[in-house]
């Protein structure tokens, strides 16, 4: 027999939430073959099977979160798969795919000294039920947090395994409270946050509506949105970019790229080129605030948002000033690919330094996109289309788009952000075709 477990997927990541189980109970199981999907605060992923065999046992359904490390499956060796079934009660029952309440498949500890931890801090421990041992347990993310916004784990309701205070709970328990705090004072929100709202809107009787949970791709999307809503100071530059030249000279070069290496020539590398030389020109953009300082990062890590059918991931181009339009065409059609096959690891979808956008390619004219924390810009590309445009005194048909620049006014000046959009559009309308 051997063990399948909830695999740690980063040294910060305490668990994970399995999605999707892509083998049956039964079915047969090849070493490293995908086994089952899982979410977590980073990446959505597909975990190999350990080993080969038959799958004997599921223990948890799709949408439970659990601990890493947790056993959630055991695959069999087909000889043990094909002996006698022991008597009722030496072997444990496999969870099959049925409608069986997720929270009934949670196992519950039975003793505070298992999943006790030592308080942050160094603080002795003190007497306290079994239950409050759990409540207060969470991972050092969580922790790290609650210690920034000088919150109590105490005092936030757990929703994780036997009452873990996850990520989530915390900055909803941080979202909650921080009107509170605006209008009364962190003194007096305690007193008038009152009973807890309901946990869905009240509707009319009869109405036809469907209900869906979100995805836990989904709910941490929604909250490191409003965290940088939260944290920074967010305005928005549009600048009209004139892309025909860009557009020429991909028509140019698209099949020799093909043909050479494999890779479709897109708009993005173009982008991509010009924004770094941007970016190095005006280092501000590529920087972060700690505390009351600014840490300026030596490293262009350039991230890329990429829509999945079931969310948004943002994959990381790391040390993009060192690849040339080539390289930065391969690199970013590798990880849109594997993005979109659920085969990114962690360390790619964390570091970056500056993140572009792209719902142009929806058809969007421009948006004013979010940050991402702790980056201070963002760099939305809309819609890439001829347009008629008066040049020297005459209509002309030109391939035109909208940038739109979103940054943290608390450390970027709006003159040092139209300076960065012009360094930009001046790199996209007269871009070195040596570079290519």
């Amino acid at each position: 027999m051997t063990d399948v477990l909830m695999p740690q997927m980063g040294e910060s990541i305490a668990e994970g939430t399995i999605t999707k189980w892509l083998k049956r109970l039964g079915d047969r199981v090849e070493q490293d073959e995908p086994l089952f999907e899982i979410s977590t605060d980073k990446v959505d992923a597909e975990i190999p099977a350990p080993a080969a065999g038959v799958l004997a046992e599921i223990r948890f359904e799709p949408g439970t979160t659990l601990p890493v490390n947790t056993v959630v499956a055991i695959i069999a060796a087909e000889d043990e798969a094909q002996s006698p079934p022991s008597p009722a009660g030496d072997q444990p029952v496999a969870a099959a795919p049925v409608a069986v309440p997720a929270a009934d498949l949670v196992p519950r500890p039975t003793a505070p000294s298992i999943d006790a931890e030592p308080p942050a801090g160094g603080m002795p421990p003190v007497e306290s039920s079994a239950d409050e041992l759990r409540r207060v347990r969470s991972s050092p993310v969580v922790r790290r947090i609650a210690s920034e916004h000088d919150v109590d784990i105490q005092d936030v309701p757990g929703t994780g395994i036997g009452g873990r205070v996850t990520k989530e709970d915390l900055l909803g328990y941080i979202a909650t409270r921080a009107p509170l705090e605006e209008v009364h004072g962190p003194e007096s929100s305690a007193a008038a946050e009152g009973p807890a709202p309901p946990s869905a809107p009240t509707r009319p009787t009869g109405e036809r509506v469907e209900i869906v949970p979100m995805s836990p791709i989904r709910k941490r999307t929604a909250e490191h949105m409003l965290l940088s809503r939260r944290t920074s100071a967010h305005v928005t530059t549009v600048f009209e970019l004139d892309m025909t030249r860009v557009d020429q000279l991909r028509a140019q070069h698209r099949q020799s790229y093909l043909d050479r290496s494999g890779v479709n020539l897109t708009y993005l590398p173009f982008v991509l080129k010009a924004t770094i030389d941007a970016l190095k020109a005006f280092p501000i953009l590529n920087s972060s605030v700690e505390g009351d300082a600014i840490l300026y990062r030596k490293d262009i890590n350039i991230g890329l948002a990429v829509a999945l059918d079931w969310g948004l991931i943002v994959p990381v181009i790391r040390n993009a000033d060192e690849k040339n339009v080539l390289g930065l065409a391969r690199a970013a059609q590798d990880l849109a690919e594997r993005a979109r096959g659920k085969r990114l690891k962690v360390e790619e979808v964390q570091g970056g330094t500056f993140t572009i956008t792209n719902p142009g390619v929806f058809g969007s004219l421009f948006g004013t996109p979010i940050i991402s924390q702790p980056q201070v810009a963002i760099l939305s590309i809309g819609a890439i289309e001829k347009r008629p445009v008066v040049r020297h005194d005459a209509i002309a048909i030109r391939t035109l788009s909208f940038f739109a620049l979103s940054f943290d006014h608390r450390v970027v000046d709006g003159a040092d952000a139209d300076r960065f959009m012009a360094h930009v559009k001046r790199g996209l309308e007269e871009f070195d075709e040596t570079s290519l």
